[in-house]
């Protein structure tokens, strides 16, 4: 882990429906460190992911990135987009083969022909399914299909990766595969790694710093060893103990 200058905060955040279901003061994540989300179901993590993703509008607060206010001028930036990209819960493919759906951002982005054709063969190698190239991505298992959402998401170098429960539908085959590709991208590109995570032993095995969200508040925020052995908020120490029912 190498960590660095501030790659996106928020201030202020707020998110409601008929009733507010989010709400950060203040909250920010540094270049190069993965960050894991855990908390009860409906503690407002997976909509947390999706306003700093920009799915949703938030209905008060501020997000910055890189520096920048995300909606300084009122509209979403281009750049800002193409800086972060999500992997979600279950994977969504084209229907087409293997090595296009890796190629979609880059062609997307008007990378050149060369240029992509490498991409696509290193990152498919990368995570493991080279052989499947020509296949139709619509042949592979759950586990594949996640490792191509991935690369997919990743070809263009993105500063920030989200994932909204990645592994949740996987085996504990897979779900060492994904963790250790994740591990490496972080390793190797000082990518900034957003995770929700209801699996709190994956927190604890990959995460830097662990954030604890419980109905709608960031309760709790800090590195893994501290959180997982002696949190500061008792709410925090009843989840991580397993003694919150939820």
């Amino acid at each position: 882990m190498t960590g660095g200058y501030e790659i996106l905060s928020v201030e202020k955040l707020t998110k409601k429906y008929e009733k507010e279901v989010l709400h950060v003061e203040k909250l920010s994540f540094e270049k190069g460190k993965i960050y894991g989300l855990i908390g009860p179901s409906g503690a407002g993590k997976s909509t947390f992911l999706r306003l700093i993703n920009f799915l949703e509008s938030p209905t008060t607060g501020r997000i910055f990135f890189r520096g920048k206010e995300v909606f300084g001028n009122g509209r979403l930036d281009l750049s800002t987009q193409r800086g972060m990209t999500m992997v979600f819960q279950k994977p969504v493919l084209f229907k087409t083969s293997v090595s296009e759906n890796v190629a979609y951002g880059l062609k997307a982005r008007g990378f050149p022909k060369e240029e992509i054709r490498e991409k696509v063969e290193l990152l498919l190698k990368k995570v493991g399914l080279e052989a499947f190239a020509g296949r139709h991505a619509g042949s592979l298992s759950g586990g594949e299909a996640q490792r191509i959402a991935l690369a997919r998401a990743v070809a263009f170098d993105p500063g920030v990766l989200l994932l909204d429960e990645p592994t949740a539908n996987l085996d504990p085959n897979n779900i060492e595969m994904f963790e250790d590709l994740i591990l490496n991208l972080n390793k190797e590109k000082e990518m900034t790694v957003i995770m929700v995570t209801h699996n709190i032993f994956q927190a604890k095995r990959i995460a830097h710093e662990v954030l604890f969200f419980y109905e709608g508040y960031l309760v709790e925020k800090g590195p893994a060893s501290q959180i997982f052995s002696s949190p500061e908020d008792p709410r925090t120490r009843a989840f991580v103990e397993g003694r919150m029912v939820y």
